[in-house]
């Protein structure tokens, strides 16, 4: 009987393996958590994405449901108020992402310059704080502010015309709605977005600075040729992320925001999915607008991480 002895290579592996794992299991124990957490919540009930090619029908067993094709899409583009809200979607998220973009940018950019370290604090602090309050809370703000009648903002227009009938018409008018929606919007959420930019200028080495003050820049030139080129990597990253919601749509703040007068500019795709799934029972419908959603917001995010590398970006993949 023969006896094979271990080579001292086999050792060397083996005793290297269980000093990695030793020093890492607990790692990936800890990694266990999260990983069965997507595959539980995340990827299994991805199956149900087939509901938007079968009957409407969520009391028969998922694959024992009939296949009916395209018939759900079809029907979705040829319903007025689904295009109606995609129209919408597109609109305000463009608005939104024309307007609402470049804000945390300019904060960030304005903050850095400023050189009193209390002041600065107190202003992070003040424009973070919006980002805290639910849609809900600021829908009541706005409606204080700006409502027709007797709106504060309203009150004192009718206060200075001298007119008792002279109104702007914030939430009433679909064309100042939409405006009111953005400029809310981007109140929210500029602040908080200004985190990851001022993290990104605390990369940007100071002897960039004080090399261009040598050359003679000033502090326009300083932002332009070494702040924004320092703040592009990130710039570009959070906009090809960014382009992937030009179809997605909050449910809150749309629903929070609308009324009777505007239904025509407010309906979003969030809203018909509610409207037409959970009050409606149309499962399989709005599971074929949920997935026309997501396959549209990859193509984006695709089509703009290609044009990034294209122009000498890295992008996200």
């Amino acid at each position: 009987m023969q006896t094979t002895a271990s080579t001292p290579g086999m050792k060397k592996r083996k005793s290297s393996g269980g000093v990695y794992m030793r020093r890492y299991g607990t790692l990936y124990i800890l990694l266990l958590l999260p990983v069965v957490f997507f595959l539980v919540f995340r990827y299994y009930p991805m199956q149900w994405i087939a509901l938007a090619f079968k009957k409407n029908n969520i009391i028969q067993p998922l694959w024992s449901v009939p296949w009916v094709g395209f018939e759900w899409f079809e029907k979705a583009f040829k319903t007025k108020a689904f295009l109606n809200s995609l129209q919408n979607t597109i609109v305000l998220n463009l608005m939104d992402l024309v307007c609402g973009f470049p804000a945390p940018i300019l904060l960030a950019l304005l903050l850095n310059e400023l050189t009193f370290k209390r002041f600065k604090k107190l202003t992070q602090t003040v424009l973070y704080l919006p980002h805290f309050l639910s849609w809900i809370i600021i829908s009541g703000l706005a409606t204080r502010l700006l409502a027709d009648n007797d709106g504060l903002l309203n009150l004192v227009y009718k206060q200075m015309t001298g007119n008792s009938s002279a109104v702007i018409p914030f939430l009433s008018n679909p064309t100042y709605w939409r405006w009111t929606y953005i400029v809310l919007g981007i109140w929210k959420e500029a602040g908080w977005g200004t985190i990851i930019y001022l993290a990104a200028l605390t990369n940007i080495s100071p002897e960039l600075y004080e090399a261009a003050a040598v050359d003679g820049a000033g502090r326009f030139r300083r932002i332009w040729h070494v702040t924004l080129p320092g703040l592009r990597p990130t710039i570009i990253t959070l906009l090809i992320m960014r382009m992937g919601y030009i179809l997605g749509s909050e449910f809150d703040r749309p629903l929070a925001m609308s009324n009777k007068l505007v239904t025509d500019v407010s309906q979003l795709i969030s809203i018909y999915v509610y409207e037409q799934g959970i009050q409606g029972l149309k499962y399989s419908l709005t599971t074929a607008v949920g997935l026309f959603q997501s396959v549209v917001a990859v193509i984006f995010i695709l089509a703009t991480n290609t044009l990034a590398k294209r122009m000498g970006e890295r992008g996200i993949m």
